[in-house]
């Protein structure tokens, strides 16, 4: 197992002092499956991260890639919670193999 993670979305600014099309915001989707026989179990986290504002390293919009894109939003997070992140998704997985709650009525 490994999570993988994708940018679904972007959100930018227009025009941000002197610099065009300053990405702002990542929205990113981390995901992960194990398949058992014919069952597959999945977890899944979304969240947002904030951009620092671009300093001399500044790359325009349509010259980000979606590996770049990811680099970021881990750099932005911060290890502690990218390992957080992919320990849910994870977690989501194991609880989904051998619950551990349940839902219904009786009937």
């Amino acid at each position: 197992m490994a999570a993988t993670w994708t940018i679904t979305t972007m959100d930018r600014d227009i025009t941000q002092g002197d610099k065009f099309d300053v990405v702002t915001t990542l929205h990113y989707d981390v995901t992960d499956s194990e398949s058992v026989g014919d069952d597959t179990f999945i977890g899944r986290v979304y969240g947002t991260v904030a951009l620092a504002e671009p300093g001399d390293s500044f790359t325009p919009y349509a010259d980000i890639t979606a590996e770049t894109a990811v680099a970021w939003a881990k750099a932005a997070l911060g290890d502690d919670a990218v390992s957080s992140t992919e320990a849910s998704v994870a977690a989501q997985i194991a609880e989904a193999k051998t619950p551990t709650t349940g839902t219904g009525v009786p009937w």
